[in-house]
């Protein structure tokens, strides 16, 4: 049994098919990265795995259990977090407080913070958990700093860090090198390696940037208008004569 599976998955709106039949099996460890043209679906089928949309058609099964059509932050709750293209901190509190709230996730809280939030009896183990994150990322020596003050590739390291604070087994990454030179993309790169060998997860990665791709993925999927025309290795998605006529170019 796959961790995560989606079968047959579809979504519509009107007459407009944004994902058809989609198939696509995540196992425990792997990290698969999810390739197509803008508009191609694969935001959509994000959507559709975090609860943000309901599918029209399929199933999503979290460890043999259907989650789609649940609501967010039940599929938050039990392991799925992603992060998004835009930036989603907390800009006028700390890097560590956003670590913090990060942790709400997997103690059970909703989104309504407040004071619930500073009365949690597992507030001593958040701390130290977020300290554990924030210093494996880099991050530790700018734990007091504002967020909103940070550059923005420590905002982009910041989320995923916020997003593992929740203890995910399955961590849908949503362009997290977007924007980013070599050098800054390959160290965000090696942490999420870092961060999968640590925390055991299971990463969906939608990245533009290919030699991420092609570099740290273990398989590839690629979707063209809603529909997955290839799947396998990087080395045979680089091969793939449809693949390079649809997205990587002949």
């Amino acid at each position: 049994m796959s961790l995560l599976e989606l079968s047959g998955v579809s979504k519509q709106f009107g007459g407009l098919a944004a994902v058809s039949n989609f198939d696509l099996k995540l196992e425990k460890g792997e990290l698969i990265g999810l390739i197509g043209p803008t508009g191609a679906g694969k935001s959509t089928i994000f959507n559709l795995i975090s609860g943000v949309l309901p599918p029209t058609a399929g199933k999503i099964l979290f460890k043999g259990g259907e989650v789609g059509g649940r609501k967010p932050h039940e599929i938050a709750r039990m392991g799925i977090i992603r992060t998004f293209q835009l930036n989603t901190l907390f800009g006028d509190l700390t890097v560590f407080q956003n670590a913090l709230i990060g942790g709400h996730t997997s103690a059970g809280l909703g989104l309504g913070l407040a004071e619930a939030f500073f009365r949690l009896k597992r507030r001593e183990d958040l701390e130290q958990r977020s300290l554990d994150v924030l210093r494996l990322l880099g991050l530790i020596d700018l734990k007091d700093e504002i967020a909103k003050n940070l550059p923005d590739g420590h905002q982009r390291i910041l989320e995923i860090g916020v997003a593992v604070c929740a203890m995910p087994e399955v961590l849908l990454l949503d362009e997290p090198v977007s924007g980013m030179n070599v050098k800054e993309a390959i160290r965000v790169m090696n942490m999420v390696n870092s961060l999968r060998e640590r925390e055991g997860l299971s990463v969906l990665l939608v990245e533009h940037n290919m030699r991420v791709i092609m570099d740290y993925c273990d398989r590839v999927a690629v979707v063209s208008y809603g529909k997955k025309i290839a799947e396998g290795r990087p080395s045979e998605i680089k091969q793939n004569e449809e693949v390079i006529i649809a997205y990587l170019g002949a």
